[in-house]
């Protein structure tokens, strides 16, 4: 092998995905290899060999790399020029060359106050470039540590962003501590780390690591345990370690107060609290029947004939419980149920609170009911800075009435803060379509609040004359009870099917539907008003190759940002892919991409009026949505859908799912697929387990 020095002068290619880099030194010496993105002036040591290419000639092929401070004045000045240290621009730089000449970086080094000496630099402007020189200097060696560790660039930098000068020290003593400090770390990637620097496969820390991984994948899979028994079969498989029932480090987890054991199931414990909790709360709510008001009776009978018995008998279970459930199908009237429920307490200037679990439902029920709704983020008023909620069980919500729509939305952890802020003294309304998918968190909590029978509930069953002129509402009914719907295709109907049983024609015949038939038929803006949604990610009529297809078809912008094999252009329809408390955007918000911030290197995203900025680091956060599977589009409804179902889906051809995306639907849902595929979704009504022991 072959060492030798070189400064970097420009990139010719750099792969985000893989750190593949072919990079143009001052000598044109051209050297490749999978490099971190280094900045035009810094200096290298290389080690590695020289390799001839058919077409571009010699180039050197790096295996090892040091980043070197510049000696000469030349580099020096071109290297701290640059902007890599926060506080020095090409004037500063100028400045402190004129001054210090060779000895520049050794005054940064051991006498950085020296700068005081220099006009224009000041007390925070030298703190500024203090703090950036150090962060330079951490950062070179942590890159090189954990580039040599096998990790990626971009993961690098979140490592050190995370733990920034301690970086090198928290990985040595537990790297498995970055799956719980940064997103998007799997236990897989620590496992390498691990291996990189040392950790033998029986470390304890990696099979408890292994073990809280194994519960969490749960969690994230909708479970708020595990049995014992599967559990030990997962660390087997993942860890190769086989976990008695009385294993010490079971007993270590439970002593630290990570896992619960109970009735030979393991939670995490916080899952595991907020369950019980959920369910004191609720017990003390039934226990303590409200007042019932004289006036209320009698309003209830003067608007009687306006609703029907089921109706009637919601609102009077609103008045009558503390806690009830409203419960049906599209066009049972719900929404009118909710207004009825609204005007009585209206009537006697009680105080009322609506809110839902996302941004678009809060929206869409704002616009139906002429009443103000929120997120429930929002209601409890959720606060960035401390991660807490300003409503909780010490500071509760001031209402008589609240009403939560789109309940089977909502998972374990947001029911545990909704409930524990609410009052004794207020009655709760819960409304949701059980038939629809489970929330996307942890928990089955509207199924598991109807099956236990401690709350009361009416279940709304007749369909409104209205929405009998709907073919889509006729539609998911059909579905709902296994039957299949027969579609006409008529002009005048709102449900179309267009039978296409080779999949690969399916991507282009939605792209000609929605560029060019349906906003012609219908006015429709092609991106924003017609939303595409299919069962999976993966495969040609998945929503990674649709969204890829719409991206280079529908948005000619030029411009674009990637991170790994992610590119995103301005005007890109994307979605949040995780709860983000910090930016107040949630999993499943919807946006469009306004801009790049050059200098601050920020990618701005209009989420409904609401300006977020996502530095590159934090792009994978995010995804395009032009098309989105049926499960992120729970508690969204838009004006056109079109829906997939093809036998490629097969495994997720479900009659809940096949529901959820019908009744996504406001006024169009084309179907495209095989009528055999669209048969077996509606023949499968086999619904994932869940573990769960909420109110059990």
């Amino acid at each position: 092998m072959e060492i030798f020095k070189g400064t970097v002068k420009n990139y010719i290619f750099f792969n985000e995905a893989n750190n593949y880099s072919v990079i143009r030194l001052d000598d044109d010496v051209v050297v490749i290899g999978n490099l971190p993105k280094f900045e035009e002036g810094q200096n290298l040591e290389l080690q590695g060999d020289w390799v001839n290419h058919k077409v571009y000639g010699d180039q050197f092929k790096v295996t090892n790399f040091k980043i070197l401070l510049p000696k000469t004045l030349k580099g020096i000045s071109r290297f701290l020029a640059s902007g890599i240290i926060d506080g020095i621009g090409e004037k500063t730089a100028a400045k402190i060359i004129d001054k210090f000449g060779e000895k520049t970086l050794e005054i940064l080094d051991s006498n950085t106050d020296r700068l005081m000496e220099i006009e224009g630099i000041g007390s925070a402007k030298l703190a500024s470039i203090k703090k950036g020189w150090k962060s330079q200097n951490a950062l070179r060696d942590i890159m090189i540590y954990l580039q040599s560790a096998g990790i990626s660039t971009n993961l690098a930098l979140k490592i050190f962003k995370q733990y920034s000068e301690k970086t090198i020290e928290v990985v040595e003593s537990n790297p498995y501590k970055i799956i719980n400090d940064i997103w998007g770390v799997g236990f897989k990637t620590a496992d390498e780390l691990a291996e990189k620097i040392g950790f033998p496969k029986d470390d304890q820390r990696r099979i408890k690591a292994g073990l809280i991984y194994i519960l969490d994948e749960a969690q994230r899979s909708g479970h708020t345990y595990l049995p014992e028994t599967e559990l030990m079969a997962e660390c087997e498989s993942l860890l190769n370690y086989q976990m008695g029932i009385d294993d010490p480090l079971l007993i270590d987890a439970e002593e630290d107060g990570e896992i619960v054991r109970e009735n030979r199931n393991v939670y995490l414990s916080f899952l595991y609290y907020a369950e019980r909790r959920i369910e004191e709360k609720l017990e003390a709510l039934l226990s303590n029947p409200p007042v019932e008001n004289k006036l209320q009776r009698e309003l209830l009978t003067s608007i009687g004939e306006r609703f029907s018995e089921e109706q009637l008998d919601a609102i009077l279970s609103s008045i009558q419980n503390k806690v009830s459930i409203i419960t049906g199908g599209p066009g049972t009237g719900k929404t009118t149920t909710i207004r009825g429920i609204i005007e009585i307490y209206r009537s006697t200037q009680k105080r009322i609170l609506l809110a839902a679990p996302t941004g678009r439902a809060a929206k869409r029920i704002t616009e139906l009911i002429g009443l103000e709704a929120k997120t429930i983020h929002r209601l409890l008023e959720y606060n960035p800075i401390e991660h807490t909620f300003n409503f909780d069980e010490e500071n509760q919500l001031s209402a008589d009435l609240i009403v939560i729509d789109e309940l089977s939305m909502i998972d374990i952890i947001l029911m545990y803060n909704l409930v524990t802020a609410i009052s004794l003294n207020t009655n709760i309304v819960f409304v949701g379509d059980v038939d629809q998918l489970p929330s996307v968190g942890p928990g089955n909590v509207l199924h598991d609040f109807i099956s236990s029978g401690k709350i009361p509930v009416t279940k709304l069953t007749k369909i409104y004359r209205q929405a009998e002129a709907s073919e889509i509402v006729k539609a998911a009914h059909k579905i709902n009870q296994g039957e299949i719907p027969e579609i006409l295709n008529q002009e005048e109907s709102d449900l179309f099917f267009i039978t296409e049983n080779d999949a690969q024609n399916i991507p282009e015949k939605i792209l000609r539907l929605t560029t060019e038939n349906l906003p012609r038929a219908f006015g429709y803006d092609s991106i924003r008003d017609i939303q595409i949604l299919t069962p999976m990610y993966k495969g040609i009529v998945g929503a990674d190759n649709i969204n890829q297809l719409f991206q280079s078809e529908v948005n000619q912008n030029p411009f674009a940002v990637t991170f790994n094999s992610a590119q995103f252009k301005i005007g890109d329809k994307v979605m949040q892919l995780r709860n983000n408390y910090d930016k107040g955007i949630f999993n499943g918000d919807v946006g469009f991409v306004l801009g790049w911030d050059r200098e601050k290197k920020i990618l701005v995203i209009d989420f409904n009026g609401m300006r977020v900025g996502y530095e590159q680091t934090e792009l994978n956060e995010l995804t395009l949505a032009y098309a989105i599977t049926v499960h992120k589009s729970q508690g969204s409804e838009f004006p056109c859908i079109i829906l997939l179902q093809t036998m490629q889906h097969y495994r997720m051809l479900q009659r809940n799912l096949l529901y959820t995306g019908v009744t996504r639907a406001e006024k169009h849902l084309i179907i495209i697929g095989s009528k055999k595929a669209l048969a077996i979704a509606i023949k499968n009504d086999t619904v994932q387990k869940r573990y769960s022991s909420l109110l059990k």
